[in-house]
């Protein structure tokens, strides 16, 4: 077998060795969906789903940003799936529609505070010159649940990166990164409402 042979046999056994084992993930989390299995799984699609989006835009924020929506949205509606064999169009079947509804401007949006300033705004009240959280901020972090908080708090407060705060928490950092962006919707759609209109 030439060279040339012998490395195509090499590609087609390592794509079969990973569909193999995207297919055990895929079923484990399927059957028992919690963060660990969750956590796996976002291991597996998020690179995948990541470059989907980055073939289409040139931002790699929001390639991320669609990511991050795209395995919440897997995470939410995963009870939905039927027949397992299609889990994988049904999930690009997701990134479509969030690439779709970006295009659009995220019309079904309309009225929320945009993602990016919910982190400005966070970043801006978590503290200042050093002193406790800010009322404001406070405030925000009542609309999430105490391990929200906590997670929230080590980000915006403490400035920790995501990798510190996945050591510290024994978490994978995939897990991290998808709750922090998960907060950020919660805090999106309530300052979207409860927010005071800008003068």
């Amino acid at each position: 077998m030439t060279s040339t042979a012998c490395q195509m046999a090499g590609n087609c056994e390592s794509q079969e060795e990973r569909a193999f084992q995207e297919n055990i993930v895929k079923d484990q989390f399927l059957e028992n969906p919690n963060e660990h299995t969750f956590a796996a799984l976002f291991n597996i699609l998020s690179p995948q789903l990541l470059s989907f989006f980055r073939r289409r835009t040139p931002e790699l924020g929001l390639a991320e940003d669609l990511t991050q929506e795209v395995m919440l949205t897997v995470y939410q509606k995963c009870g939905q799936v039927r027949d397992r064999k299609l889990f994988r169009a049904w999930v690009f079947k997701i990134a479509h529609n969030a690439l779709y509804q970006h295009c659009g401007k995220w019309a079904r949006a309309a009225g929320t505070v945009n993602i990016e300033e919910v982190e400005n705004r966070l970043s801006a009240a978590s503290s200042h010159g050093g002193e406790m959280p800010s009322f404001e901020f406070r405030r925000w972090m009542s609309v999430l649940n105490a391990q929200e908080q906590d997670v929230m708090t080590l980000r915006f407060v403490e400035e920790w990166e995501y990798h510190e705060i996945a050591a510290a928490r024994g978490t994978p950092i995939g897990t991290v990164k998808w709750k922090v962006s998960d907060c950020k919707r919660k805090l999106a759609k309530h300052l979207g409402y409860k927010a005071p209109a800008a003068a």
